[in-house]
């Protein structure tokens, strides 16, 4: 069992045999310095937070589309509930070995810089530091009209005073979903009191992330080119860059010349632009660079 909200049978795909000459250039390259790491969400499936494909590689979920959320009440009432039911899961993921090696490598000065898809905060609570969030995070809530922010322990707080009893009379199948919410009975859903800002009394608040759909906001974009384009190597971790938000900045890497590794099980988007990838689970890799790098 894992110590977050799924059974880790459930999110993690099978090991596999380390390429050792795959793993002499990824540990040369990050131990030249000057790295900045892309993080997906392999690097949180060790913690109980399943990724859309699954360790079968085949989509599991629809997520949530942006156009949905913005232009529905009945689509935000029927999310709310499926987030309300499945946060103190999802909440209750820990860091993983992974995340405390990307962390340990960050503090030695060979990791100048992280770009995470992920919006589960989890290489901020490994030690990690100036995480640039392309995604956005869970923990954060904004009000699409009034631009009110709130904390997401908050909105957890009102709703559970807004929609007593409800956990205890929703089926649910458990089943966390990498954005944080559950499959639950569609009836239960149209019962639910979803949030409201308390500012301007609007009902549409969102979680402050980029769901399917939507756009990265262009700074944060930038920001990420910037980081990416003063790299020395360009280290891929725990995603197949399936999503162009995500590949483009190998893209860029590898049109300026910037060496690219990826480590990530399964499969990889790529024309030719890695210059090597290893097909291994991040916990089979990670722990040990850092200690070859930087000891016990």
């Amino acid at each position: 069992m894992s110590a977050g909200p799924v059974p880790l049978e459930h999110t993690m795909p099978p090991g596999s045999d380390v390429d050792e000459q795959g793993y002499a250039v990824l540990r040369r390259l990050v131990g030249d310095g000057g790295v900045v790491a892309l993080t997906g969400a392999g690097m949180s499936t060790a913690s109980g937070i399943p990724d859309y494909r699954g360790p079968d590689g085949r989509r599991r979920v629809q997520p949530m589309q942006h156009g949905e959320f913005v232009g529905s009440a009945e689509a935000r009432q029927r999310y709310w509930a499926r987030a309300f039911a499945g946060w103190t899961g999802f909440s209750s993921a820990r860091p993983n070995a992974a995340h405390v090696a990307v962390a340990r490598l960050q503090e030695a000065g060979l990791l100048e810089g992280i770009v995470t898809q992920n919006v589960d905060g989890l290489h901020q609570r490994a030690g990690a530091e100036e995480v640039l969030e392309l995604h956005g995070s869970l923990d954060r809530v904004t009000c699409l009209d009034c631009g009110e922010p709130v904390s997401r322990a908050h909105v957890q707080e009102w709703l559970d005073v807004a929609n007593p009893g409800f956990l205890a009379r929703t089926a649910s199948s458990g089943e966390v979903r990498p954005d944080g919410d559950v499959v639950i009975d569609p009836g239960a859903a149209q019962l639910f009191r979803a949030p409201k800002c308390l500012v301007c009394g609007g009902d549409r608040l969102k979680p402050d992330v980029v769901f399917f759909g939507g756009s990265v906001p262009r700074p944060v974009v930038e920001q990420a080119f910037a980081m990416v384009e003063d790299a020395s190597t360009l280290v891929v971790l725990g995603s197949s860059l399936r999503v162009m938000s995500g590949y483009r900045f190998v893209r860029r890497a590898a049109r300026l010349g910037i060496p690219v590794a990826v480590v990530t099980r399964g499969e990889t988007r790529g024309e030719g632009e890695p210059l090597v990838h290893l097909d291994s689970l991040l916990g089979d890799v990670l722990p040990r660079l850092v200690e070859d790098l930087l000891g016990p």
